[in-house]
């Protein structure tokens, strides 16, 4: 069986097994470590992160050619951006700010991201980043809500760069549609919790 295809059956079986329990469970723990196991701790944020990464390691960057190979500054422009709108929406949500419809709209992000892959849309790098951006405020208005504390939010920073990097390499395997699919469907999954 091809990696891509064991790939999307194993997302596929976690959305199956996701539940509100396991999207966000208590955390009792606070601190630097705590804070870079939190996105690892739900599925809406791990897909997220991983989506957002695979997604972003797919585009490319309209030019004078239709489409040519990015620069260093343009592929990391998609994941700073993330992180950067992922960091101030956890300043809100550490001041005690919580963005309207949070959970809805986090399942919808991890849908909407699978979607995008699995139909490799393609966006230019500003429509990419505020897509982006948009979508990690949310994630990280849950993750400030969640811990609060400096030490924790520098931690789900590290977390989540670490999952964008470890997408960005799935994003350059040839089963990463599948694995968009998958994702998808643990959106919809999600969704219907």
């Amino acid at each position: 069986m091809k990696k891509s295809v064991v790939t999307a059956v194993l997302l596929a079986a976690a959305a199956v097994a996701a539940t509100p329990a396991l999207a966000h469970p208590g955390h009792a723990d606070t601190g630097l470590a705590a804070g870079m196991l939190h996105p690892l701790t739900g599925l809406d944020h791990l897909l997220a992160m991983l989506a957002a990464g695979i997604w972003s390691a797919r585009q490319r960057v309209a030019s004078g050619t239709p489409f040519r190979d990015p620069s260093l500054a343009q592929r990391l422009a998609l994941p700073a951006a993330f992180l950067a709108m992922m960091g101030a929406g956890a300043a809100a949500g550490a001041l005690g700010l919580q963005v309207p419809g949070l959970e809805g709209g986090i399942a919808l992000t991890v849908l909407l991201m699978g979607v995008l892959i699995a139909c490799a849309v393609r966006l230019p790098t500003w429509a990419g980043a505020a897509m982006l951006g948009v979508f990690a405020v949310l994630h990280g208005n849950a993750h400030g809500l969640e811990l609060p504390q400096l030490t924790s939010a520098a931690g789900y920073l590290i977390g989540s760069a670490l999952l964008l990097a470890g997408g960005r390499v799935l994003g350059k395997l040839p089963g990463a549609r599948f694995a968009g699919a998958a994702i998808a469907a643990a959106g919809a999954g999600l969704l219907a919790l």
